[in-house]
């Protein structure tokens, strides 16, 4: 394979060390796992969180005083999720962790295909990224987790910084550095690994994978950025990893020097946030 952002060209032996070696680096770098941890990963049983789920027990697999299982969660498209979760399961099998999937239907009564149907302004994406945390958040605790790992790669976390950036967002660029008390901590391993790199270690891997998307990810302003990413990357290797290392530096400068404020409980579930109802109960008010 060539690297074109490093110029390098790599066989399979030295591509898989290469992605390794930068997962290894990030979880070191931020220390991301300490001894005796129950780490959840959230897996949707596409090529990243399968290829998380796999880097994790391969790397730990000598750290006894450590425990990994699987969450997955069913927000209910037609046609789409189905396939995912059977995929998810077989892989949280074949890697020998307990795995646990929890639905929208369960939890709120309706499904993402309901709230589609009811037209909304916002996009799908929205609602279902609000309600997806929530399941993660109260079934990690449920299960007495410490880290919630999340497969999040390089491309992910460049859309979220642009996206950011175009909005004019501050107070989100700002909280995309640090780790909030009132909420299971989450990791991100894969934050240094290009989107490509992680499909082509899943294949090299051999870890089953299913090629299907969500209908409803092209209707999102996230598509839009990475569709635009992806087309200067092309043209301009390295781009991707240019915008992160200027929002590295950039963030020190931003002000999270300040005390931070304690988030408040929703008054409805009790849940941590920053104000009275949370986003999720409102999600539910509305489906009502």
């Amino acid at each position: 394979m060539q690297q074109r952002y490093s110029g390098l060209h790599l066989c399979e032996a030295h591509f898989i060390e290469d992605v390794e070696r930068k997962v290894k680096r990030e979880m070191r770098q931020r220390s991301m796992v300490e001894r005796g941890d129950k780490i959840a990963v959230a897996l949707s049983g596409g090529k990243d969180s399968a290829a998380l789920l796999y880097m994790l027990t391969r790397i730990f697999q000598n750290r006894s005083d450590l425990n990994f299982v699987a969450i997955a969660v069913d927000e209910g498209i037609h046609g789409y999720r189905a396939l995912t979760l059977n995929n998810a399961e077989q892989v949280a099998k074949k890697f020998g962790v307990d795995f646990y999937c929890f639905s929208f239907a369960e939890e709120f009564g309706f499904t993402l295909d309901d709230v589609v149907a009811r037209n909304f302004e916002q996009a799908p994406c929205t609602f279902c990224g609000i309600l997806r945390r929530r399941i993660v958040e109260r079934k990690a605790r449920e299960l007495g987790v410490t880290k919630v790992a999340t497969a999040h790669n390089l491309d992910d976390e460049v859309q979220t910084i642009l996206i950011n950036y175009i909005r004019g967002d501050i107070e989100r660029l700002e909280r995309l550095r640090g780790r909030r008390e009132e909420f299971v901590p989450r990791i991100k391993p894969l934050r240094d690994v290009p989107e490509k790199e992680v499909a082509i270690y899943a294949l090299l891997a051999g870890i089953p994978l299913v090629n299907v998307f969500c209908p409803y990810a092209s209707r999102s302003f996230r598509f839009t950025v990475k569709k635009m990413l992806n087309e200067v990357e092309r043209k301009h290797p390295g781009t991707k990893y240019s915008v992160m290392r200027g929002y590295e530096r950039l963030s020190t400068f931003l002000p999270g020097a300040q005390p931070e404020r304690t988030l408040a409980r929703c008054e409805r579930c009790g849940a941590a946030s920053a104000s009275r109802i949370c986003k999720a109960c409102e999600i539910i008010e509305l489906m009502k």
